[in-house]
C-alpha cells in the first residue's frame, strides 16, 4: 500500500512540476511505457466543445492501453465558463482553463488542439450558437485539425443528431466534426489549407454515448447495442503502478476552476461508443483492421525491427545500453519520405535517447522576463548520466546567430555549466496568448496566421538547439528557455521565461461609478519592465470628461517594480459612459497595455497583456444604508461594485457567524454559490435567519442545482428549489410582474431601460418552485421558452426581507451596466425608511 501511495504521489508530483516547466525526469518502467507507444503509429481525435468536456477515461485508455497518439481538439477555451477558484472571467478565464487542459493532458497522456471559436455563454440550441460562431471558420478549424492530425479515428463526445437537448455549443461540435468527416479528403475544400498541409480521411467516426444519452440505466440496458463497442476502461497499467481510471480521475481533477476536483476510482469501467461511419471493428479494439505497426510507412519496416526488438528485450536496470541502436533507428529514420511521421517519431524518439542516456540539458535565464532591445543572460546545464559517449558539439539559440561551440565530451555524471549573453531584437514580439493579440468579437477570435490556428499556446519566446554528436551524428535536442529559481518555503521552481513591454499600466479599478457630479481620483499602476525606466503618463478619456493633470511623470529604477500617479477625473453631469486608457510614453514610444499575470499551483504563470483601460459611468443613483457584510463565495468582485456606489462593504467569515454578529449591517450579501463551496456556510443558516427575522435585509445571490454539492437544504426560510433554469440571451425581454415593489421602485425607479446592455446572459439557476411566502418580481425567457419567474424572489420574514436571485450581478456590475447597479442598490434598500435617503448619493 505504501508504495502505491508512493508511485500516486509521483503522479500528482509529475502533473505540477511538469507544468511549472519542470523538466521530465522519467523511470525506467516509464522508459518502456513510451518505448511502446513510439511504436504504435496510429492517432485518435476526440470532439467536444469546452474545456472539461473531454472523457479523461477514454483519452487515458487510448493513449495508454492502445498506446495511440490521442488529441482532444475543445472547440472553445471556455471562456463563458463560472471559476470557482479565482476573480478571472471571460478572456481571462479562457486563459486558465487552456492552462488545466494542458495540465489534464500532461497526466492522461493525450495532446490539446482548440479551433478560434469563443465560448460566449450558455447556448440553448446549435442554431443560436451558429449564428454568434462564425460557422465556415469553426468548421474550416476542424478540416485543419484533422487534415493536421491525420487521425485513424474520430470520436465525438456528444450526439450530432439531438439539436436543442444539451448545450448548443455540446451539439454543435459534434455536428461540425461529423461534417469534416465527410470534407477533409476533398482538395476543392478550403484549398488555401493545402499549402500547408494535405487532404486525409479517417476511418471511422464514432459518438462516446453512455446510459446518460439513452434517458437512464434501464433504458441503456434494454437498448440493442449492436452498433456499440464496448471496452473496459478500468485497466490496469502495471508499468505505472495504476489503472486507467485512476489516472483519468486525477487528470479530470486538473479543471479546478470548474470544480473537477475528485476521488480517484478503482476497478472495471464500461465504456461505449457508437459507430457512426466507416467500417465497424470486429472487436473492442476501435484500430481493429488498421496499420499501425512501423510497416504502415516506407522504409518502416526496418526502423521497427530495431525498436520492437529494444521493447522485447528491454534492459530495466541499464537503459542505457540501447542508446546505439536508439540512434541507428534515429539514422533510417530520417531517411524516410513520410514527413508527417517523420516529425512526430523523431521527437518521440529523441526524447527516449535522452531518457535511456540520463541525458539532462537545461537552458533558464537568469530574470523571470526581458524587454525587446535588452540583453539576456542564458545559463546552460548539460549532464550525461552513463557511458554512452556523447559530445556536446554547439548550443545554438534558434532563430538567431548567437552559439556555443565547446566541442566537448561528456563524460559520466561529470556536470556542464556554461553561459551565453545575447542581445533581445528590437522587433521581438511580446509574450502572451496568440489568440489575444488582436480584437475579438462574442463569438471569435481572430488568428491570420495559419499555422498557429489549433494550437493549445503561444510557443515559448527563445528555444535552444542542443547539438549533441554520437558516432559522427549530429542530433539536435531542442528546449524552452526557462526561469528557474527557488523559494524558502516552495523549494525548486520554475517559470516561462517571457517577453514583456518596458512598461504597463493599469487602472486598478476597473469601473469607476460616479453618482455624483464630484470628481475623483484614479490611480494608475505603472509597472517597469526594465531597470531604469522614465517617461509620462496621459489618461485618454470620453468627450465631457475632465482628467487634471493632463499628464504625469514616473521614473522606476528596477525591473517589476510600480509606482502609482494619480489623476483626478470629473464627470459629466449627465449620464454618460465611456473609457479611461492610460498611455506611457518613454522617448517618443507609446505603451498602452496591462499585464495581467494568472498564478496558480496548477498551472504555469501565466502573462497576459490586454489594453489598458477601465470603464467609467456618471449615473443618477440613490441609496440608502451604509455598511454591508459579504459573505464571499466561489469569488467574484461584486464588493469592490458596492464600494464604487458609496458602501462600505465588510468581508465577513462564515466561522465568525454567530447569534447577533450580523446586526450591525444594513444588509448581509452572500456571493455567488456559496452554499455550493463554502461547507459550514449551512451551520450558520439559523443565524442568518434570526438577523432576517429581527429586522436585517438578506441577500442570496445564485446557487447551483446537483453539481458542487447535492441540493441545499434549508435555504431559505420558506420552500425554495433550485432548478437549472436560466435565460442566456442577454437581451431577452424583461417584463416587471410586481410594478409596485418597492424592489423597482425604492431609491431608484427601475425601467425596461435599465435591462438594456446586460452582458453573457440574464441569470442562471432560477428557482423553479417557491412557498406562497415570495413574490416574483421579474418575467423573462429565451425564445421559443415558457416565461421565468424565479430570477429575483422575496419574501418578508419577520421584520426583515430575505431575497433570493439567480441574476447575473456578478457579471454585470463589474461591467458597469448601470440597471444592475440601480437594482442591486434597491434590494439593498429594502425595508429602508424613505427618510433614510438623505443618505443618498443622488446626484
Amino acid at each position: 500500500m505504501r508504495n502505491f501511495w508512493v508511485r500516486f504521489l509521483t503522479l500528482l508530483l509529475v502533473v505540477s512540476y511538469s507544468f511549472a516547466q519542470r523538466p521530465s525526469k522519467p523511470t525506467s518502467t516509464e522508459i518502456h511505457h513510451s518505448l511502446k507507444k513510439l511504436n504504435f503509429l496510429g492517432t485518435a481525435l476526440y470532439v467536444a466543445a469546452h474545456p472539461d468536456d473531454e472523457n479523461t477515461r477514454l483519452i487515458s485508455y487510448l493513449s495508454n492501453h492502445e498506446k495511440a497518439r490521442t488529441v482532444y481538439l475543445s472547440l472553445t477555451r471556455g471562456d463563458g465558463g463560472q471559476n470557482l477558484i479565482g476573480p478571472e472571467l471571460r478572456e481571462l478565464l479562457g486563459v486558465l482553463r487552456t492552462q488545466e487542459l494542458l495540465a489534464a493532458r500532461s497526466v492522461d497522456g493525450g495532446e490539446q488542439w482548440f479551433s478560434r471559436a469563443n465560448d460566449f455563454g450558455f447556448s440553448k440550441h446549435p442554431d443560436e450558437t451558429l449564428t454568434i460562431w462564425d460557422k465556415d471558420k469553426v468548421l474550416g478549424d476542424v478540416v485543419w485539425a484533422i487534415r493536421n492530425l491525420r487521425p485513424d479515428i474520430i470520436i465525438n463526445r456528444f450526439d450530432h443528431r439531438t439539436p436543442g437537448t444539451t448545450h448548443g455549443h455540446h451539439t454543435t461540435s459534434a455536428m461540425l466534426s461529423v461534417e469534416a468527416f465527410d470534407l477533409v479528403n476533398n482538395p476543392e475544400v478550403y484549398p488555401e489549407q493545402l499549402e500547408l498541409t494535405s487532404v486525409w480521411q479517417p476511418k471511422r467516426i464514432f459518438f462516446n454515448t453512455s446510459w446518460w444519452f439513452y434517458g437512464g440505466r434501464e433504458n441503456f440496458e434494454k437498448a440493442d447495442k449492436s452498433n456499440l463497442v464496448k471496452m473496459d476502461t478500468g485497466v490496469f497499467y502495471p508499468e505505472l503502478g495504476l489503472s486507467n481510471n485512476e489516472i483519468a480521475a486525477v487528470a479530470s481533477s486538473q479543471h479546478l476552476c470548474q470544480g473537477f476536483g475528485r476521488l480517484t476510482t478503482r476497478g472495471s469501467q464500461d465504456e461505449y461508443v457508437e459507430l457512426l461511419k466507416g467500417d465497424m471493428p470486429q472487436t473492442n479494439n476501435l484500430f481493429q483492421g488498421i496499420n499501425t505497426t512501423w510497416s504502415r510507412i516506407e522504409g518502416g519496416k526496418a526502423i521497427g525491427d530495431i525498436l520492437y526488438g529494444i521493447e522485447n528485450n528491454f534492459d530495466f536496470t541499464n537503459p542505457a545500453s540501447h542508446v546505439p541502436q536508439l540512434i541507428e533507428a534515429y539514422k533510417l529514420l530520417q531517411e524516410i519520405d513520410d514527413e508527417h511521421w517523420k516529425i512526430l517519431k523523431s521527437e518521440e524518439l529523441k526524447d527516449i535517447i535522452l531518457a535511456c542516456s540520463g541525458l539532462y540539458l537545461e537552458a533558464s535565464a537568469s530574470t523571470s522576463s526581458t524587454t525587446p532591445d535588452n540583453s539576456v543572460k542564458l545559463n546552460f546545464e548539460i549532464l550525461n548520466r552513463s557511458e554512452v559517449g556523447f559530445n556536446l558539439k554547439e548550443i545554438q539559440l534558434v532563430d538567431s546567430d548567437k552559439k556555443l561551440s565547446p566541442n566537448i565530451s561528456l563524460s559520466n555524471n561529470k556536470k556542464e555549466n556554461l553561459t551565453l549573453d545575447f542581445s533581445v531584437a528590437e522587433n521581438q514580439n511580446i509574450s502572451g496568448p496568440y489568440w489575444l493579440n488582436t480584437p475579438w468579437s462574442l463569438g471569435m477570435y481572430n488568428v491570420d496566421n495559419q499555422s498557429m490556428i489549433g494550437k493549445a499556446q503561444t510557443p515559448s519566446a527563445f528555444k535552444v538547439d542542443f547539438i549533441l554528436s554520437y558516432d559522427g551524428l549530429d542530433i539536435p535536442f531542442r528546449k524552452d528557455v526557462v526561469y528557474r529559481f527557488s523559494k524558502p518555503d516552495r523549494g525548486e521552481l520554475y517559470e516561462p521565461f517571457v517577453v514583456l513591454p518596458e512598461v504597463t499600466t493599469q487602472i486598478e479599478e476597473k469601473v469607476l461609478i460616479f453618482a455624483s457630479n464630484e470628481p475623483k481620483d484614479v490611480r494608475v499602476k505603472v509597472r517597469a519592465g526594465k531597470d531604469n525606466i522614465s517617461g509620462e503618463v496621459q489618461l485618454n478619456h470620453p468627450a465631457g470628461w475632465v482628467v487634471s493633470p493632463p499628464s504625469k511623470s514616473f521614473s522606476i529604477e528596477k525591473v517589476g517594480q510600480e509606482q502609482i500617479v494619480t489623476f483626478q477625473v470629473a464627470p459629466p453631469s449627465m449620464d454618460s459612459e465611456g473609457k479611461l486608457s492610460p498611455i506611457a510614453k518613454i522617448k517618443g514610444e507609446t505603451f498602452d497595455k496591462e499585464l495581467v499575470e494568472i498564478a496558480y499551483d496548477h498551472i504555469p504563470k501565466q502573462s497576459v497583456l490586454l489594453p489598458s483601460e477601465a470603464k467609467v459611468v456618471r449615473m443618477n443613483i440613490t441609496k440608502t444604508g451604509e455598511h454591508i457584510g459579504y459573505i464571499m463565495g466561489a469569488g467574484d468582485k461584486v464588493p469592490e461594485s458596492l464600494e464604487q456606489i458609496g458602501y462600505q462593504v465588510h468581508i465577513i467569515d462564515p466561522n465568525d457567524i454567530q447569534s447577533g454578529s450580523l446586526e450591525k449591517y444594513d444588509a448581509v450579501v452572500v456571493g455567488i454559490r456559496a452554499y455550493n463551496v463554502v461547507e459550514n456556510l449551512k451551520f450558520k443558516q439559523p443565524f442568518l435567519f434570526e438577523y432576517v427575522e429581527n429586522g436585517g435585509n438578506l441577500i442570496v445571490q445564485y446557487n447551483t442545482a446537483n453539481r458542487w454539492r447535492k441540493q441545499i437544504d434549508n435555504l431559505a426560510p420558506y420552500e425554495l428549489s433550485i432548478s437549472r433554469d436560466r435565460v442566456t440571451n442577454e437581451n431577452a425581454q424583461v417584463t416587471v410582474l410586481a410594478k409596485d415593489h418597492s424592489l423597482v421602485n425604492f431609491p431608484n425607479a427601475v425601467t425596461a431601460k435599465d435591462f438594456d446592455n446586460w452582458v453573457q446572459e440574464r441569470g442562471l439557476y432560477f428557482p423553479n418552485q417557491w412557498g406562497s411566502e415570495f413574490t416574483p418580481i421579474l418575467s423573462m425567457n429565451d425564445k421559443g421558452e415558457s416565461a421565468k419567474e424565479g430570477s429575483l424572489l422575496v419574501a418578508p420574514y419577520g421584520k426583515g426581507h430575505y431575497i433570493y436571485t439567480g441574476l447575473s450581478f456578478f457579471r454585470e456590475l463589474p461591467a458597469g451596466v448601470s440597471g444592475a447597479y440601480k437594482l442591486f442598490a434597491n434590494m439593498l434598500s429594502i425595508g429602508k425608511n424613505e427618510m433614510k435617503s438623505e443618505n443618498n448619493v443622488k446626484g
